[in-house]
């Protein structure tokens, strides 16, 4: 059985963010992506902003476990979602890439620059 997170009521969605967020973060630390996953975020966030705002406003889903703030008329959490799952989808890319590295040795931290040295 699932725990039950609804105990957070209207603050579920952003609960479980944070700790997602957390996730994100260290992965980021980690690799030391963070120019990169920032470079990502700036280029996706206006289309899932876009793509947030119509699917909420035609109704094709629904938040019920929110805090109710909303911005640009997308609620604050999906906010927080279209910075999150790029900044984790980066910093997993890159951590993985860290730990393998070249020949199984680790590789350095500064992804963007190292990699483009390389080429």
């Amino acid at each position: 059985m699932l725990p039950d997170i609804t105990v957070f009521g209207e603050y579920t969605y952003l609960v479980t963010e944070l700790m997602w967020g957390t996730v994100a973060l260290v992965l980021l630390a980690y690799a030391g992506a963070w120019w990169a996953a920032a470079r990502t975020v700036l280029v996706l966030y206006p289309f899932a902003l876009a793509w947030d705002w119509y699917t909420l406003t035609v109704g094709v889903f629904e938040i019920p476990l929110r805090t109710g703030v909303e911005l640009l008329g997308v609620p604050l959490e999906e906010h927080i979602f279209m910075l999150l799952v790029p900044a984790m989808v980066v910093g997993a890319h890159e951590s993985l890439r860290k730990l393998r590295g070249p020949a199984g040795t680790e590789q350095s931290s500064d992804t963007g620059r190292e990699a483009g040295k390389r080429a």
